[in-house]
């Protein structure tokens, strides 16, 4: 297999973890938002989206990934690493990602409400910011958007007719 095919692969290994996470977001209530941060080659931090289990309104996917990562590492400063999201990050969480310094994120679906770095906003790749994220998008969008549709659909009742 040659290496673009190898990268290919790992690259979806690490957003079917995060699938997975936010798969356990949803069975606990919570918006299907899953994220994972890896350091050379090793995930580091896990989370899932948990704000309503931790009366928490920052405990989203991505931050809860950092906050266990940078425990792991024992440094703020995420400098090599990758997040995996499976939701675009929001303003809070794209913030977030510029404070740890992280290097790459990768997700899957953009969130056409309040994503903070394509959709509405485009925060971590600012001139304005002395700190750019390579970003990749995209990765399992499919599968990322159907979860998230899925969930809605559950809890929102059909629209009475006429």
């Amino acid at each position: 297999m040659n290496r673009e095919a190898e990268s290919a692969r790992t690259e979806e290994h690490y957003m079917r973890l995060a699938l997975e996470l936010a798969r356990e977001a949803a069975r606990a209530g919570e918006v299907p938002v899953g994220a994972v941060v890896v350091w050379r080659g090793q995930v580091v931090g896990r989370g899932a989206n948990c704000p309503i289990l931790r009366s928490d309104p920052t405990a989203h996917a991505e931050i809860v990934a950092l906050r266990e990562a940078a425990a792991a590492l024992g440094n703020y400063r995420l400098t090599e690493a990758t997040l995996y999201a499976t939701l675009e990050p929001c303003v809070m969480c794209a913030g977030a990602l510029l404070q740890a310094r992280i290097k790459r994120l990768v997700f899957g679906a953009r969130d056409l409400r309040f994503g903070g770095v394509r959709s509405k906003f485009r925060l971590v790749d600012s001139e304005l910011l002395n700190h750019r994220v390579e970003v990749v998008e995209g990765l399992l969008a499919a599968e990322c958007t159907a979860l998230l549709q899925e969930f809605f659909r559950e809890r929102r009742p059909p629209a009475e007719p006429g």
